[in-house]
């Protein structure tokens, strides 16, 4: 049985870094075989997953000999962290390997959806010429509006003032008195989606945040504003989201995660018919660079912990 189990995919260069005395099983289908995968951790004395495999209930029980779980990202809401803690099992998150990705993903997801025109290939190569149709806004002088002001909204908000945008944000965990407000105009909920025109989010999952954008949160944002998704799908009610849309509300939407992932066709087809909407496959934070960076701090964060276990 091998000591270090790997479900999901990551740089692979990162696991010439693993001592050879520890043994490795790498292997990205395990996510969607579990019970190869209960197999194979079994005896494994760490786990390291990404956002898909849930290390919790009958998993978590049957790894007897588990000392950490290695988390290539940052998200650990398919992690049960208090029941990891109970056993003396450390999570290590990937912090800050990532931020710069998500940030460019959300200014890109900005820059489309106020522009609108980046959807029209087909139309132009069929011999359409909808110019009218497509005159688009600028994000320059519009409001970014960021729920969450950890370290990737800070990423998000130096590359909005930079595009000229004025950039506020909502969250009750930064303190009054720190240096962040005096760049970033700080607001309550209801302020914050009254006033942006690009609503990017930027918070965990968990009971306090899960709809937090709902029907009555939609209902007060600007017309035509648009909203972005990248951080986790429960925390917007995807069903409040697509009737602004088809209501014409919504001048635009990015999701970047859903609240079931992979999105099946059945939920993937309220998405129908819907116009100027970027829909991904939770990609946001991969890039070629973040998985190398993530994937080699992960290797670090679990190798020391099981050298520090040996000594």
């Amino acid at each position: 049985m091998a000591d270090i189990v790997i479900s999901e995919f990551m740089d692979e260069a990162a696991l010439a870094d693993v001592p050879e005395r520890y043994s490795v099983v790498y292997d990205p289908e395990l996510v969607d075989q579990p019970e190869r995968l209960m197999d194979a951790a079994e005896d494994a004395r760490a786990l390291i997953v990404r956002n898909r495999t849930q290390v919790r209930g009958a998993l978590l029980e049957a790894m007897g000999r588990l000392e950490c779980v290695g988390r290539l990202g940052v998200g650990l809401d398919n992690i049960d962290v208090a029941a990891c803690a109970a056993r003396a099992i450390e999570v290590f998150a990937a912090t800050g390997a990532n931020d710069v990705s998500v940030a460019e993903y959300v200014m890109t997801a900005a820059l489309m959806l106020r522009r609108k025109a980046y959807g029209a290939k087909a139309q132009v190569a069929a011999g359409e010429w909808p110019r009218q149709a497509l005159i688009g806004r600028e994000v320059s002088g519009a409001v970014m509006g960021l729920v969450g002001l950890g370290a990737i909204a800070r990423q998000v908000a130096v590359r909005a003032g930079a595009f000229g945008m004025k950039v506020i944000a909502y969250d009750p965990h930064v303190g009054a008195d720190d240096a962040v407000w005096r760049t970033v105009g700080r607001r309550s909920l209801g302020e914050l989606v009254a006033e942006a025109d690009v609503l990017s989010l930027h918070v965990p999952l968990c009971k306090q945040t899960r709809h937090l954008i709902g029907a009555t949160e939609v209902a007060g944002m600007k017309p035509g504003a648009v909203l972005i998704n990248a951080a986790r799908g429960g925390v917007v009610c995807e069903a409040a989201v697509v009737a602004a849309m088809r209501a014409g509300r919504l001048g635009g939407l990015a999701l970047d995660v859903f609240e079931d992932e992979p999105l099946a066709a059945e939920a993937g087809g309220r998405f129908a018919g819907l116009d100027n909407v970027i829909l991904t496959p939770h990609i946001a934070g991969v890039t070629e660079e973040a998985n190398r960076r993530i994937s080699f701090a992960t290797i670090a964060s679990v190798v020391n912990r099981l050298e520090e276990n040996d000594d």
